[in-house]
């Protein structure tokens, strides 16, 4: 049954994206928080993710910009291998504090409270026009690369950085998808490989049926629906799933979910 609910939600998960305006990373984390630890949810996240990453540089592969990827991918990349230590070690760390509601116990985690801060503030910057559409000068490229690269690799949220360091520096439309997303796939590459030398790799592989499914609806979701609808963003919709992102960040901090 749990895998049920589980292929059901991920593929759901993929679909809004298509009229949330939303990024795929951002969506589907919460929705696998619900049903595994945030480390594992991060980390099956980022298996989407790339596979999600992979379709697109076939495509766009001839359009990468190699200046590009020197300036902000190798500072992307060693960043995203700190930031993915980060993630393994808060997940081993102990509760900060225990409450109790009636006979319920809550731990309040420190991963969690990480994680849910960043759900937050990455949802906010989504649905506020004035941050989302923030850019930077060329120069600052490497220290965009390093805090897209950190990000990417503790909670997977390295589009919106991304973006935003990339837009000024004269990219044609498919340069500009094409070395995002050429980028994209070396952080997750890095974020994974040391997602899977960690303790980490045990609790993945002991849920590697529950992954299998969600990895595959997930994927279903996002690949139809991009085929079968031109992507929109409705901002009531956009709304709607702004503030679920807020409520299960939130819970996440309080220890509820």
């Amino acid at each position: 049954m749990e895998i049920v609910l589980i292929t059901i939600v991920a593929f759901i998960a993929a679909g809004l994206t298509l009229f949330s305006g939303f990024g795929l990373g951002t969506i589907l984390l919460p929705a696998f928080v619900i049903f595994f630890p945030v480390d594992i949810a991060i980390a099956i996240t980022a298996i989407v993710h790339f596979l999600n990453n992979i379709f697109k540089l076939q495509i766009y592969r001839k359009s990468i910009d190699k200046k590009i990827i020197i300036a902000f991918g190798i500072p992307a990349i060693i960043a995203s291998y700190f930031g993915a230590m980060l993630l393994i070690n808060l997940s081993v760390l102990e509760p900060l504090f225990v409450y109790y509601i009636g006979e319920n116990s809550f731990e309040i985690l420190p991963i969690k409270v990480v994680i849910g801060f960043l759900l937050n503030i990455f949802a906010v910057i989504e649905i506020i026009p004035k941050l989302n559409s923030l850019s930077f000068d060329k120069k600052y490229l490497p220290l965009g690369g390093i805090l897209s690269g950190f990000f990417g690799g503790l909670s997977g949220h390295q589009g919106a950085l991304r973006s935003a360091f990339l837009l000024r520096v004269g990219l044609s439309k498919e340069s500009f998808i094409g070395t995002g997303v050429a980028v994209a796939c070396l952080i997750d590459i890095i974020r994974l490989y040391e997602y899977g030398t960690a303790s980490l790799s045990t609790a993945i592989q002991n849920n590697y049926y529950m992954i299998l499914f969600a990895v595959i609806a997930a994927f279903s979701g996002s690949y139809i629906g991009v085929r079968l609808v031109k992507k929109v963003t409705i901002k009531s919709f956009q709304l709607s799933v702004s503030i679920m992102l807020f409520v299960i960040a939130d819970l996440m901090i309080l220890g509820i979910i």
